[in-house]
């Protein structure tokens, strides 16, 4: 359809491709430049409005210091609700931190105009637009899960694959390579979905027509950060939780 367009040279629209990066090297290592450039940006902007909101803690909080009391509050509870008020407290920042920068990640991409800062190859967009850096953060919460069932259980948290019958127990291993990948590519694919979709309109109708798409990514986007986290913890919840145990 773009090779038609083209020919009728009716509407001027770019080439959209998806799988281009910019690659740093480091010995026999290829990194993707770009996803490094957007997540410090990221990391560096949750370190500075973090400082800046305790660098004077008062009784009564106010501005930065109460939008992220209530940010840590939120958190607290997911944490309490899917892990249990027993063993919450020690996932709290594990949990927070998963939210907290995919949440910014994703707004990053629909507020920061990354397609005005030109590379040598790909384009800047938000961290959770590359695969990898989805599958890091679900590799990470298959670890937080394993550690916290071993933590609690020890070689117990191995029972768990043969119950309630060891029939189950092939299903119960592919339970532990599913988790990551529904994690990873469920973030990956509405992220990237929701960009290329504005990036479509904005070349095809420039100004008002994408304005309620970019509106709905941003609440999509909230939604995502939400599910990951809350995943996340309901996991770290069920490893420490044997079955027919209850607190």
């Amino acid at each position: 359809m773009l090779d038609v367009l083209h020919t009728v040279n009716t509407f001027p629209l770019a080439n959209l491709e998806v799988g281009q990066h910019w690659y740093w090297e480091v010995g026999s290592l290829k990194l993707h430049g770009q996803v490094f450039l957007t997540s410090w940006f990221v990391i560096a902007l949750l370190a500075i409005v973090s400082l800046l909101a305790t660098r004077n803690l008062q009784r009564v909080p106010s501005g930065l210091q109460n939008l992220m009391e209530y940010a840590l509050e939120f958190i607290r509870d997911l944490a309490k609700t899917q892990i249990g008020e027993k063993e919450y407290r020690p996932w709290v920042p594990f949990v927070g931190t998963l939210f907290l920068f995919i949440f910014v990640s994703n707004w990053s991409g629909a507020l920061v105009p990354w397609k005005l800062i030109e590379l040598p190859a790909s384009e800047l967009a938000a961290p959770t637009n590359d695969i990898n850096t989805t599958v890091a953060l679900a590799l990470l919460t298959s670890l937080a899960y394993f550690y916290a069932g071993f933590s609690k259980r020890g070689l117990g948290y191995f029972a768990r694959y043969i119950e309630p019958t060891p029939i189950l127990l092939p299903i119960n291993i592919l339970e532990d390579f599913t988790k990551p990948l529904s994690l990873s590519f469920r973030l990956f694919g509405n992220i990237l979905a929701d960009e290329l979709v504005v990036a479509v309109l904005v070349l095809l109708v420039p100004l008002f027509v994408p304005l309620p798409v970019m509106v709905l990514g941003l609440f999509t986007s909230a939604i995502q950060a939400l599910i990951f986290a809350t995943l996340a913890a309901a996991y770290i919840g069920e490893a420490m939780e044997g079955h027919g145990e209850h607190d």
